[in-house]
């Protein structure tokens, strides 16, 4: 059976001898077999992907590095690498990782190449005591399988924070009306899977973004954060903060209040690669220092939109828009919504327009006419060139 490799050579492994106490390194392939004193919890082979991460890769070209370990209590007896087309579950590739040294231990790292359409990437463990693990990947290689964005593999979350009612500030109008209106957009018109908390503590702040934090998303989920109500900042300390329905006046270490250090450490944290917050407080654009304005013109007028969606959607995102920098923004004329958020609703109600992809380039350019200028920029683990996309569904 032949094995799809990017290099020099395709290695072919049925029938091939492989020596014992194989040690090889090049470009392509490079074993490396450690000894293990560790003890492990479970009898069963433990298999630890490093590349692919995800459960679901999407790549334009078949080029990539397949990383892997595989750790056993107790002898490793075969470690079997298989590539399988999952619409015909046709045997592609089969490498069969020769296990040597105390046999505890197999690290695998390969460059490979795959063929277009669906790939199964698939490692199996077996020890001495006869007990066997499995664990795959899937790998989307080319224009086809990626030509209807409705196939693709990716879902959209809405975490929605809206405070209008305080214990001890002063009550504000529109946050909870403009919560709604756009959680109800993004449902709609996007397909988000949205979720409104209204007037929320300081602690069910925490908790939401807890439980957030330990979804399992894909490689090309997303999540959307939002957050309005009052906003302060405090001199002193130089910085802002997020103020929640029980923040006291009267709190000089400012521990009744999120401070935006905060959100900025649990946010960039959450495991979803690609996320957006949307922030329409006062001062919300002390959230980041360094707050600067930037947008990107990239258009894709040639692509499909599955295409555009997963050229967009291959970096880390850690996006941020506040209302106003620092200072004071406007909540409004009751039952009209903020006039940032009406241009938010707007963006949103535009349904991208005719490719039925809102990015955020689209909507800084309609916030931009805003008395009080917005501060758009990125924080935490965020990687030049990356984005946030709303697509309509049904597009």
């Amino acid at each position: 059976m032949k094995i799809f490799v990017s290099g020099l050579f395709s290695l072919f492994i049925a029938g091939q001898a492989i020596a014992q106490n194989l040690s090889t390194k090049s470009n392509d392939l490079s074993f490396d077999f450690t000894d293990s004193k560790k003890n492990y919890t479970s009898s069963l082979p433990l298999i630890s992907w490093s590349s692919p991460q995800n459960e679901t890769t999407f790549l334009q070209e078949g080029k990539m590095a397949i990383e892997a370990s595989v750790v056993s209590k107790h002898l490793l007896k075969s470690v079997t690498l298989i590539i399988r087309d999952k619409e015909s579950n046709e045997v592609k590739g089969q490498l069969n990782v020769p296990v040597t040294g105390d046999k505890l231990n197999v690290k695998i790292s390969r460059n490979i190449a795959l063929m277009d359409g669906i790939n199964e990437l698939e490692i199996i463990a077996e020890n001495t005591d006869g007990l066997k693990s499995a664990e795959k990947k899937f790998v989307h290689v080319g224009a086809t399988v990626l030509a209807d964005a409705s196939k693709l593999n990716r879902k959209d979350y809405a975490l929605i924070f809206v405070t209008d009612k305080y214990d001890n500030w002063t009550q504000l109008v529109n946050p909870v009306l403009d919560g709604r209106t756009i959680a109800d957009n993004l449902e709609k018109n996007y397909g988000f899977k949205t979720d409104v908390i209204e007037n929320p503590t300081r602690e069910q702040v925490f908790v939401k973004l807890r439980e957030y934090a330990e979804k399992k998303y894909e490689q090309m989920d997303q999540l959307f954060i939002f957050f309005a109500g009052h906003g302060f900042y405090d001199e002193t300390f130089k910085e802002g903060f997020v103020v929640p329905r029980e923040s006291l006046p009267d709190d000089p270490g400012r521990t009744s209040y999120i401070r935006h250090s905060e959100l900025r450490t649990t946010i960039n944290n959450n495991p979803c690669e690609h996320i957006f917050l949307m922030m329409d407080v006062c001062f919300g654009g002390t959230f980041d220092e360094y707050a600067s304005s930037c947008a990107s013109t990239e258009l894709y007028q040639e692509a499909s939109q599955a295409e555009i969606i997963t050229r967009k959607l291959q970096y880390k995102t850690r996006k941020y828009i506040t209302s106003g920098g620092k200072q004071y923004v406007s909540d409004g004329i009751p039952g009209k919504h903020s006039p940032f958020a009406k241009q938010i609703i707007d963006a949103f109600e535009s349904k991208g327009g005719n490719d039925g992809i809102l990015t955020l380039s689209e909507m800084l350019i309609r916030v931009e006419k805003l008395k009080t200028a917005p501060q758009y920029g990125s924080f935490g683990n965020d990687i030049q060139g990356s984005e946030f996309v709303f697509v309509v569904k049904g597009k």
